[in-house]
């Protein structure tokens, strides 16, 4: 049987409000630091699914912990320290309702609405002919909303600004940071030999600066492809080989399920869960470099270390 966190109901000092997302608990510390728990929760199609995965909240936090140190030169981010494998503790912020997804490639949901006639996305027109994974001529900036549940909805630029969802101060800020960041990403990926297909990052604003909040760079924010064979790939017409939580939403489509009304999760049996867990480690492996260190043996309670850790971070502060 799987030893996974799918729940925590944590009580640390100062502690004003938590928050549950769809995979990871929040836990808002006297209105100025968070502690952010990455859960083996995993969601598609904006549904939590019924089981967890073993150690996905320790990979997504681990590379997420990486890629904010790699980027911390070039974008202020929130991040103080990660006193668990599955927590970051980082700066409150006032978050921005956006999320900014930035695209390289034609593909995912972009391309599902692109066969279907859509030839422009988030404001952005798109060209005639491309062909399911082929790269854009210049990376795409495709917001969406940050829906507090259900599913985010696609937005342009100049509805965000008419809308008063970002400033046109901040908007370009952060378009900026973004591009940067998908830059650094991407030559991080290159290097190892990946492609970084798309990704998604949230902002917020701390003593009036922008600030990168949440997770970057990691499998459930981002696609990834193996370079090698991509153009041979593309020229064929064939599913590239990726590391990306597309996978799972492609297991769930082939059993009748895109998280519509009266549609059913397909059984995830602990097979199926060992599996997911080893694409992840997979692109944690790929993506950092590092060999992964399991933390989540048979015996060891998670919550129980997770709130030691956190506790024992606190008190230092």
């Amino acid at each position: 049987m799987a030893n996974t966190l799918v729940h925590t109901d944590f009580h640390f000092e100062g502690q004003k409000s938590v928050y549950h997302g769809k995979v990871r608990d929040v836990y808002n510390i006297d209105d100025d630091i968070l502690v952010m728990v990455a859960t083996d929760r995993i969601s598609a199609f904006d549904v939590v699914l019924p089981k967890g995965i073993p150690c996905k909240g320790q990979v997504l936090n681990q590379i997420a912990a990486q890629f904010l140190d790699a980027t911390a030169d070039i974008v202020p981010n929130w991040k103080l320290a990660t006193p668990d494998p599955m927590v970051t503790v980082g700066l409150k912020c006032e978050g921005f309702p956006v999320e900014m997804i930035i695209r390289g490639i034609l593909t995912g949901s972009a391309w599902r609405a692109y066969k279907e006639g859509c030839r422009e996305l988030c404001g952005v027109r798109l060209p005639e002919g491309m062909r399911e994974n082929q790269r854009f001529a210049e990376p795409i900036i495709t917001p969406t909303t940050k829906a507090a549940s259900g599913h985010d909805e696609n937005i342009s630029k100049e509805e965000i600004i008419a809308q008063g969802l970002i400033g046109k101060d901040d908007y370009e800020t952060v378009e900026r940071y973004t591009r940067a960041l998908y830059k650094r990403g991407s030559e991080i990926a290159a290097s190892k030999g990946l492609i970084l297909v798309d990704t998604k990052y949230e902002f917020g604003k701390r003593d009036g600066k922008v600030i990168l909040m949440d997770e970057i760079h990691t499998p459930d924010s981002s696609r990834y492809f193996y370079a090698d064979g991509y153009e041979e790939k593309l020229e064929k017409g064939e599913p590239q080989k990726q590391l990306s939580k597309e996978f799972v939403r492609q297991w769930l489509i082939e059993h009748d399920f895109m998280g519509k009304p009266g549609q059913q999760v397909p059984e995830m049996t602990d097979a199926y869960c060992e599996s997911v867990a080893e694409r992840y480690i997979e692109l944690y492996e790929d993506i950092t470099g590092k060999h992964f260190e399991r933390n989540d043996q048979q015996g060891v309670d998670l919550a129980a270390r997770i709130e030691t850790n956190v506790k024992n971070y606190l008190k230092t502060r």
